[in-house]
């Protein structure tokens, strides 16, 4: 099963590998990973998705919270809860298809943050089917290069994560 799981940590050296420790030593592989810092950053958010047994989450959650520099951990996968990813693709933009480019760009409602003579680089935000979907339409037309985020997410209504 796909779980979700957002961490909030103290800001310090080394929480990242501890947290990511405890899945590893498990045998789970973390199919993404996103961290940045919130508030006034002495705290910072891991978003993290795995697959896994329900039963190995939730003791990896209940040692999650025992780890010091852990605030809280929540685990999105059986709530409300709002997914997105971020993914930057550079497409070859040859004269004749750039028009064609802007066209699915359009369709997908991302945007054109660079253009040069040759390429162009699309930002695509949304659901990973999404960012999935708006691949597949421009790899024909030549990507470069591409690049994606982790998910981060957020639990719907007035529940904090």
């Amino acid at each position: 099963m796909r779980h979700v799981l957002s961490v909030l940590v103290n800001n310090e050296p080394g929480v990242l590998t501890r947290v990511s420790g405890l899945f590893s030593a498990r045998g789970f592989n973390i199919e993404s990973l996103s961290v940045a810092p919130v508030g006034d950053g002495t705290s910072s958010r891991i978003t993290m998705v795995s697959h896994g047994d329900s039963q190995i989450t939730e003791q990896i959650t209940k040692q999650l919270n025992k780890l010091i520099p852990v605030i809280r951990v929540v685990d999105l996968t059986d709530g409300p809860h709002v997914e997105r990813e971020l993914m930057l693709i550079k497409v070859a933009a040859e004269r004749d298809m750039r028009a064609e480019i802007m066209r699915i760009a359009d369709i997908f409602r991302s945007r054109v943050v660079d253009a040069t003579q040759v390429s162009f680089i699309i930002e695509v935000t949304g659901g990973s089917e999404k960012l999935d979907a708006c691949l597949a339409m421009l790899s024909p037309l030549g990507v470069v290069e591409m690049v994606r985020t982790g998910k981060v997410a957020m639990s719907r209504g007035e529940k904090r994560t």
